[in-house]
């Protein structure tokens, strides 16, 4: 097992650029042995990665990443070595994809109504899978030079209080984590830097999604800086949670974030992937 798997990434089959099949050839390109491609709420990129990965010799590591509302706030739980065939996990995930095509809908006719005709079918000319995102509507506005940057169009259009912005009604904690472990996977807490939580939040994020069976947190992410680490390393020793790292890779457009470009973990964290070597546990009845 290499000392840093990049267990965070994207595809076409959600808001990523590159299709699996040419992600998984990019990350064995620059190295990487293992990787888990966690498309937003959706499986549906794990066959065609997983045909990819075998030739080259890089192990696909099956995983996807749910969107939770929590304390009146989005939080994304990355799911690790799932059973893409869980019914219970395809249940949940159809339930997130059909809210997610409500959204884009509202998002699109919110836009239009502020000067941005078209706004949901051009963002869906955009969407090579099922998944239409709030990246998506970022790519058409920058695309329509309305802004510099994605990230200007958030701040301008899609945030709350701004012409596109719609409140978000994700799965429970507590539903993300049960549809991941019934699928066999270990719950991961993404990128805990983003969401700008008050450490007796933080606490509170990481005391209930342990109780509920969540299993680690990622220490690494494209999107931590350095001193970021080693904070959520502490969280990561003090509260017994594993250790993960990805760099939330969504294509070659940010050249600030690469697939396997990551630092190791500090010290005194377990890996999430000490014992992946190890035979698997017997997974839980999937269906149950």
């Amino acid at each position: 097992m290499p000392q840093t798997p990049d267990l965070h990434s994207h595809s076409t089959a959600s808001d990523g650029t590159l299709p699996p099949e040419q992600l998984v050839a990019r990350a064995a390109a620059a190295g990487v042995e293992v990787l888990a491609l966690t498309d937003h709420d959706t499986t549906a990129g794990l066959a065609a990665a997983e045909r990819a990965a075998a030739p080259l010799g890089l192990t696909l590591v099956p995983g996807v990443e749910v969107s939770v509302t929590w304390g009146g706030r989005t939080i994304h739980v990355v799911g690790l070595h799932i059973d893409r065939h869980c019914p219970v996990l395809d249940a949940g995930l159809a339930r997130q994809l059909a809210y997610r095509d409500w959204r884009a809908r509202e998002i699109g006719r919110r836009l239009a109504a502020h000067g941005i005709p078209d706004a949901y079918d051009g963002a869906r000319a955009l969407a090579h899978g099922q998944l239409v995102g709030r990246t998506h509507f970022a790519r058409l506005i920058v695309g329509l030079g309305r802004a510099r940057s994605v990230a200007e169009v958030f701040k301008r259009f899609l945030v709350r209080g701004r012409p596109g912005h719609v409140a978000s009604e994700w799965a429970s904690l507590e539903e993300a984590v049960g549809w991941i472990r019934a699928a066999g996977g270990q719950a991961v807490i993404a990128h805990p830097g983003r969401y700008g939580l008050t450490r007796t939040k933080m606490l509170n994020l990481i005391g209930t999604f342990r109780e509920l069976g969540g299993a680690g947190i990622e220490v690494i992410s494209g999107s931590h800086s350095r001193d970021e680490a080693f904070v959520f390393a502490r969280y990561a020793r003090e509260e017994r949670l594993l250790a993960s790292a990805g760099s939330d890779y969504h294509g070659p457009e940010d050249p600030w974030v690469e697939l396997g470009r990551l630092p190791a973990l500090p010290s005194g964290c377990t890996p999430i992937w000490r014992d992946w070597h190890q035979a698997p546990a017997p997974r839980a009845a999937c269906g149950a």
